[in-house]
């Protein structure tokens, strides 16, 4: 569960996973509030669901063969120039056309999926799109001000300290089809990602909150490796797990994992950690000398804690 590169970087690993493991069905279920881009564009002028997330978890999905690389390179592929198609990613595209064709989003998916050789299925997180509010605190000449911010991208790049995010609508109905995947799952991962506009969305949908609540599966969270310039500007490890924690009472998390070089205080960590009942696992599991996640390194810490 989640979006973007952080979504991208879980399902590369898991790909991975999928026959060491005898891993029957991988799903993704995706954030779908995205503003801004190529997504953003075609949100507006066509009234769906912003492709770009759900194209970058197609693409991740798809296999090491010829096939599927060629696939995934071409779905990632954005026009360059000038003119109505700059910036627009090919997939995004394709996505959008199969939509109008079918009038369902996630046939369409599971035909795209299909398309690509995808080892595993890509859900929205709902079926209609929405927007991310978020209350923000800031620092201004008359002194410390608490405004609405409203669209993801606003959001990302607020300056000030993000005190809670909500969704609009307030609550969308979650795709049946995920809400069914995560009560059948075994395990659930969240994140990484951009924290409070990829992953906390989630929690806010109700139909996926009380699937969450509900589940049999065992849910391990995934910690960024670092702060995110205006969303999480500041935040370290305790930071991202105790906003999870306000915007998610209630949830029972199985482990948390976070990159060894990534965590300054690990007892603090763990107090964190151990408040939501779960169980730090700290390990290498980001790209060496880069912020960014290393989908190998990820799979090989997942493998070893879903063989516990």
């Amino acid at each position: 569960m989640g979006g973007g590169h952080g979504l991208h970087a879980t399902l590369s690993a898991l790909r991975t996973l999928h026959d060491s493991l005898d891993v029957d069905t991988i799903t993704a279920v995706v954030t779908v509030a995205d503003n801004g881009g190529s997504s953003g564009r075609l949100r507006q002028q066509f009234g769906v669901l912003p492709p770009g997330d759900l194209r970058m978890a197609l693409a991740a999905l798809c296999g090491e063969d010829e096939w599927g690389q060629t696939w995934a390179q071409l779905f990632q592929h954005r026009f360059g120039g000038e003119g109505d198609m700059q910036g627009h990613a090919i997939g995004n595209l394709v996505l959008v056309g199969l939509w109008e064709l079918m009038g369902d989003h996630v046939r369409a998916l599971d035909w795209a999926g299909t398309l690509l050789g995808a080892r595993g299925r890509v859900l929205p997180m709902a079926t209609t799109p929405m927007d991310i509010t978020a209350l923000v605190r800031d620092q201004q000449s008359q002194g410390e001000v608490v405004r609405t911010v409203r669209g993801q991208v606003e959001v990302a790049s607020a300056a000030g300290d993000i005190l809670s995010v909500a969704l609009d609508p307030v609550a969308p109905e979650a795709c049946p089809e995920a809400v069914q995947a995560i009560l059948t799952a075994e395990w659930v991962v969240l994140g990484p990602g951009s924290w409070f506009t990829s992953v906390i969305p989630h929690l806010m949908v109700p139909g996926l909150r009380q699937a969450l609540l509900t589940t049999s599966a065992r849910i391990v969270v995934v910690l960024n490796l670092t702060d995110q310039e205006g969303e999480t500007q500041g935040f370290g490890p305790c930071d991202h797990v105790r906003a999870l924690a306000r915007h998610a009472p209630g949830l029972e998390v199985h482990a948390v994992v976070a990159d060894r070089g990534a965590v300054p205080d690990v007892e603090a960590l763990q107090r964190d950690v151990a408040a939501l009942g779960a169980t730090l696992v700290l390990d290498d599991v980001a790209v060496a000398g880069e912020p960014r996640h290393d989908p190998v390194r990820l799979a090989a810490t997942l493998r070893q804690l879903m063989t516990w």
